[in-house]
């Protein structure tokens, strides 16, 4: 029961185990408590032991479990030791116990993952062993998009726990885009009550003749999103909101149509988007839209505390700002070259606006275009260049290339794949991605934060699509997230596929719909319904 994901730093196998019993405790100091209740729960529900809490962390004898703080250990770093004196899992903070005890439910076994026990009379038991362990990256994100596709909030918090199995710890929630806006804003209501639903959905890929002729969509009332946060932090995971800003707008604008360009079109026949693509409906920048979006942003502030907010800033085309007198008299009147620099403009009032406020601003890596708003960090996933480029002027930089971690691309090039979309990037491909790009000097690299897998859901209608998508290569990126690897050619993708047939029994016992090692199974494939595959293998950079 070691084949651990992700690996750890170094293991010692001893001779022997422990074996929990009726009588077990988990104890912990008062920093470890956070940890210790979710350890209780997981586990009384998959063994159907009382494994009462205790606060006498020495005192547990040979079958107990105890969890507290070692200051002499790093961030988020841990140290588990399994002995004839019990379990001791101890972390250099509080995220460092909650890694270890994840790494302890590994070691129970797949069944430690199911909600109620298999058999009262089994025997469960961890080796003798001594882990220690801690994170390669500080940022291990997942973005996933419930803008295209909404995905209730139980759905939310089930990625949240398979994120906190795999030791990741940034969700970026990606809220609003042109096909619906995903969060309740107190002081402009129309934003969910017009903006969060489609009248129908494109079925495939854009150029596809297919269509799901019914209404999609739905919101998270700022309880709901309360709730998903207090989630995330008793988990160790910081949530990052994506408010997307000029472009990837038109819900907000089919809401309120004052915010668009109106001297251009008639904003007020817009409705949500019901296609994919890049969208030529952009906010207007006025100081209007200006306002109205830092209403957005105050409400949105009380309810995520994380040091980063994402404001988009992708994928926002100029046609409108061109033709629109309204905007290139503010060109004028700013002294500015061109629409490159609008955008740089809208998008460096929001990193000023963010930093009164102590919080930081982060974007797509288009917000390079016309110079970088002085405080912000950029999401870089049109490949290398643009993380290369803000890590060398100095900004802090989170790797998710599209070419190697955006999971809505195939998996395989064989047909049986369900709505091919993008370059195949199988699991090995995966697990040999390198965040940090090598032409980056140390001082340079030390402004990666990390690196983040994207989940972009146009062509992932439901849970199971998600599922499918995002595992097991979900498993290898929070590998390469967590652990030192060596280079990529030089990584024993073997020895991680046999770990992963460990693994595939874990993901059997939560229940995820994943993609199996030898092709989609029969329901998991969607015969005729197009997609943009992409010929030939991505570029590297």
């Amino acid at each position: 029961m070691t084949e651990l994901i992700p690996a750890p730093r170094s293991t010692v196998a001893g001779s022997g185990e422990v074996r929990l019993t009726r009588h077990s405790r988990i104890c912990a100091d008062t920093a470890a408590e956070g940890a210790a209740h979710w350890l209780c729960a997981v586990l009384r529900q998959a063994t159907g032991l009382p494994l009462r809490e205790g606060r006498h962390p020495d005192g547990t004898g040979g079958d107990g479990i105890v969890l507290r703080l070692d200051p002499r250990l790093g961030p988020e770093e841990y140290r588990l030791v399994s002995d004839p004196g019990g379990i001791h899992v101890e972390g250099g903070d509080a995220a460092g116990v909650f890694w270890g005890a994840q790494t302890l439910r590994q070691l129970l076994g797949p069944d430690a993952y199911r909600r109620a026990p298999l058999d009262r009379d089994r025997l469960w038991s961890v080796p003798y062993l001594r882990i220690e362990d801690g994170p390669r990256f500080r940022w291990r994100g997942l973005m996933l998009d419930v803008a295209r596709h909404f995905t209730p909030k139980e759905g939310v918090l089930r990625y949240l726990d398979l994120m906190a199995a795999h030791k990741l710890n940034v969700f970026h929630f990606h809220l609003t885009d042109d096909q619906g806006w995903r969060i309740e804003i107190e002081r402009h209501p129309r934003l969910t009550e017009i903006g969060s639903w489609r009248a129908r959905t494109k079925t495939g890929h854009r150029a596809s003749p297919l269509w799901e002729d019914k209404p999609h969509g739905g919101y998270y009332t700022q309880d709901d999103i309360r709730e998903i946060v207090a989630y995330a932090a008793e988990r160790h995971i910081t949530v990052v909101p994506e408010i997307d800003v000029p472009g990837h707008s038109q819900a907000a604008i089919a809401a309120y149509p004052e915010l668009g360009n109106t001297d251009v079109i008639d904003t007020t026949s817009l409705s949500v988007w019901d296609t994919w693509g890049i969208n030529p409906n952009v906010l207007a920048p006025t100081d209007n839209t200006l306002r109205f979006y830092e209403g957005v942003f105050e409400e949105v502030l009380r309810l995520f505390p994380s040091e980063f907010v994402h404001i988009g800033g992708d994928e926002c085309p100029k046609d409108q700002w061109r033709r629109s007198k309204t905007a290139q008299a503010r060109i004028g009147e700013l002294g500015l070259a061109d629409e490159e620099e609008l955008q740089s403009w809208f998008i460096g009032h929001f990193d000023a606006w963010l930093t009164a406020r102590g919080r930081r601003l982060i974007g797509w890596d288009e917000i390079l275009e016309g110079g970088l708003a002085k405080g912000a960090a950029v999401s870089s996933w049109r490949g290398y260049a643009g993380g290369i480029a803000a890590a060398r002027a100095g900004h802090d930089v989170v790797m998710c290339p599209e070419q190697q971690v955006y999971l809505d691309h195939r998996q395989d090039p064989g047909p049986a794949e369900p709505v091919p979309i993008g370059w195949v990037r199988t699991l090995e491909d995966v697990y040999r991605f390198e965040p940090v790009p090598p032409e980056l000097t140390p001082e340079e690299a030390r402004h990666v934060l990390g690196t983040q897998a994207n989940l972009w859901t146009e062509v992932m209608e439901d849970q199971a699509r998600v599922d499918y998508q995002a595992f097991p290569r979900l498993a290898a990126f929070a590998e390469v997230a967590w652990s030192a690897l060596p280079a990529p050619a030089e990584r024993d993708f073997t020895a991680f596929q046999r770990r992963m047939t460990a693994h595939y029994r874990r993901l059997d016992a939560l229940g995820v719909a994943y993609r199996p090692p030898t092709g989609p199974r029969p329901w998991q494939r969607r015969p005729g319904v197009p997609g943009r595959p992409a010929d030939g293998p991505p570029p590297s950079r």
